[in-house]
């Protein structure tokens, strides 16, 4: 069992953990992932290991509750127990020796992103963060990812804080006034990773997407989280999750990515039912 330790809600949408697995804790590097089970009749649930604590046996998760599993881990408590977390899983990121890098986190990808920009800013590479979310009750992590970067600029699409924009607006504006990015790292929404690709490839900047596919296993069997990179099928849970932005067939991922949405929203709303008739 996995207990809770920390439970802090970062805004009305999104929720920290800090769960107790001393042996995940010990082996985890930015970039992986764990899988977790909330309780014998539960499914398994992808989630990118945001941080780690090595000396408290703890790792940190972040999340968002949109489906009915997120939902049932928010409703829990610090002493409440996970039934079962599998990890790390996945390869940890590889900077490559990357001197200055842009890592570009859009909403609750900024929980990937921190981890990313942390241990690039402790190897003393230059980091700049562009850190974008749909409106200013949406930010998250701000000091956090301050604490690791050299430069934070954080965009919203409604203006209502930080700069009005799109977070490839921003990088353009940074690469047009003389950044010499060697790298680019972007998590979050796909649609998102998709538009920092298309700009850096013009720029010939090598970049690096972090996917989160349908996943069930994380061991490779399932097929579940299957892509196509440079035309040729990948696993994000055993190949990836990072993956280089300028070969992933992006418009494949969006459309994999919407199979079970039908059927999770009724999900939901079953277990809102259930809900209402306990009360």
């Amino acid at each position: 069992m996995y207990r809770i330790v920390n439970k802090k809600q970062l805004n009305q949408f999104a929720t920290l953990m800090e769960i107790e697995a001393p042996l995940v804790a010990d082996k985890a590097k930015a970039g992986q992932f764990i899988i977790f089970r909330i309780d014998t009749q539960g499914e398994r649930v992808p989630l990118t290991i945001a941080d780690y604590n090595r000396d408290a046996g703890t790792i940190t998760l972040i999340f968002q509750a949109v489906g009915q599993t997120t939902t049932r881990l928010s409703q829990m408590n610090v002493g409440d127990q996970l039934l079962d977390l599998v990890g790390p899983l996945g390869n940890p990121t590889h900077f490559d020796g990357a001197k200055n890098v842009c890592v570009i986190g859009g909403g609750v990808g900024c929980a990937i992103a921190y981890p990313q920009a942390k241990a690039l800013f402790r190897e003393s590479a230059r980091v700049t963060v562009i850190a974008g979310f749909r409106s200013g009750e949406h930010v998250l992590l701000e000091e956090e990812l301050r604490q690791v970067s050299h430069s934070l600029f954080i965009t919203t699409d409604d203006g209502s804080y930080g700069e009005a924009g799109f977070v490839t607006t921003k990088l353009q504006d940074l690469i047009e006034a003389g950044n010499q990015f060697d790298l680019v790292i972007t998590i979050g929404p796909v649609p998102m990773m998709k538009s920092v690709s298309l700009l850096t490839k013009n720029y010939g900047i090598k970049t690096l997407v972090s996917l989160n596919p349908i996943m069930i296993d994380g061991t490779g069997m399932c097929g579940g989280c299957r892509v196509t990179v440079d035309g040729a099928l990948k696993f994000a849970c055993v190949d990836g999750p990072d993956f280089d932005g300028h070969l992933v067939d992006f418009d494949e991922l969006m459309l994999r990515n919407t199979v079970y949405k039908e059927i999770e929203t009724h999900r939901c709303r079953l277990s809102e039912g259930e809900n209402h008739a306990d009360t």
